[in-house]
């Protein structure tokens, strides 16, 4: 049976996904309203199988919750609940090990779907939460991928040079093509050398 905590600062949020999670046999779940509360029912049980935690609760400020969190968790998972998440902040997130996002729109049977997918130590990011950047304004981290799908590397090679994990190097290359309007990588980079972008 799996122990998870929910932390959010919503009531009917953070009962509503609990309950659920309950009902649905997915094991025990402990509720927490700040990221102090969560940290110290963290220390206490020593390690959730899975956090979920709000990104824009009291005491995170900023990725400093999800760090702080990640860390007390001791290696098991931790993903951020939120309405809306940069994709900058997405990339930020997966970088330091998050274990996904789970966005407040998702449906009840998605929420489990995302629940399970991250229990069994995989990386839960739907790409419909991270909200589209300017058209063409790529990030530093965005034009690295891009420089990499120039020079013919592959994911993993990519994700090796720039000590990354192989999936936030995927979602980088899903949001910069969708910025550039490119349909696949190789039309990704040859509007880059069009552009002169790289």
């Amino acid at each position: 049976m799996a122990r998870i905590l929910v932390a959010d600062d919503h009531d009917l949020v953070r009962e509503t996904i609990g309950a659920y999670l309950v009902a649905e046999g997915l094991g025990e779940v402990m509720l927490a309203s700040d990221v102090a509360q969560a940290l110290a029912l963290v220390q206490k049980y020593c390690c959730f199988d899975l956090v979920l935690i709000d990104y824009d609760m009291p005491g995170m400020a900023g990725l400093d919750g999800l760090r702080k969190m990640i860390a007390a968790n001791q290696g098991q998972p931790v993903a951020l609940i939120s309405g809306a998440v940069s994709t900058e902040v997405a990339a930020a997130a997966l970088e330091m090990g998050a274990a996904g996002f789970v966005p407040k729109t998702l449906g009840s049977r998605s929420l489990l779907a995302a629940v399970r997918v991250m229990l069994g130590g995989e990386v839960f990011a739907p790409l419909s939460m991270i909200q589209k950047g300017p058209e063409g304004l790529l990030s530093g981290r965005e034009l690295d991928v891009l420089r990499g799908i120039c020079l013919g590397k592959s994911n993993k090679e990519i994700a090796r040079d720039y000590g990354l994990q192989e999936v936030t190097v995927k979602l980088h290359v899903k949001t910069m093509s969708r910025k550039l309007g490119a349909k696949n990588r190789t039309h990704a980079a040859m509007i880059a050398r069009d552009r002169k972008l790289v």
